[in-house]
């Protein structure tokens, strides 16, 4: 994907990375935080750092001579389209430059899938993006946390709401989502896809 350089449009950004999560203890290490936790591994990468602004944590920082702007929405997921929307407006990023990085139940856990535009799934932030930016046609890191087991008793909110299993390896999986983001920011979505897919 090639992104438009300053000057043939307005905004001051190159790419807009939201991850969806949940603000509160509670919800530190839960798996509807993935999100969270991959902008916080692309920040940690940048050295960026982390402040207040459109209802969230925002850090803006630059991948070789792009800039990019990490938004963490604390708004609760349901609400995510209210921050990253207010972030939008801010930078003046139109939707194909805006990247979201979200869990998703209905890809095995630690399975990857970059893409442009698709369904809401259930996802209550995207279903709260796709109303506040009247479109689907934004970029998506959907990061695989799988459905409970059988037998399991939780339900679906309960288990994207609770930690991970002991044998899930949370580190590489957030590190390899983090790679993913990288490889369409510095090279393309269809790199990232067939890298990553």
């Amino acid at each position: 994907m090639r992104f438009l350089r300053r000057g043939e449009r307005a905004s001051t950004l190159d790419l807009l990375i939201a991850g969806l999560g949940n603000p509160g203890r509670q919800y530190e290490r839960t798996r509807h935080n993935l999100g969270w936790l991959v902008v916080d591994e692309l920040a940690r990468r940048q050295g960026g750092s982390w402040r207040s602004k459109f209802s969230g944590m925002l850090s803006e920082t630059r991948l070789g001579d792009l800039r990019l702007a990490l938004l963490k929405p604390e708004t609760y997921i349901n609400e995510s389209g209210r921050s990253v929307s207010a972030a939008m407006r801010f930078f003046k990023v139109e939707p194909e430059s805006l990247l979201v990085v979200h869990d998703d139940v209905d890809l095995e856990a630690g399975r990857l899938q970059a893409r442009r535009g698709g369904g809401l799934a259930g996802h209550n932030g995207l279903r709260s993006l796709v109303e506040q930016l009247g479109t689907q046609e934004f970029l998506r890191l959907r990061v695989g946390v799988g459905r409970p087991g059988r037998g399991d008793p939780r339900s679906v909110s309960d288990w994207v709401l609770s930690g991970f299993e002991p044998e899930d390896d949370v580190p590489a999986l957030v590190s390899r989502a983090a790679d993913a983001v990288e490889t369409i920011v510095t090279e393309s979505l269809d790199a990232a896809q067939a890298r990553f897919n």
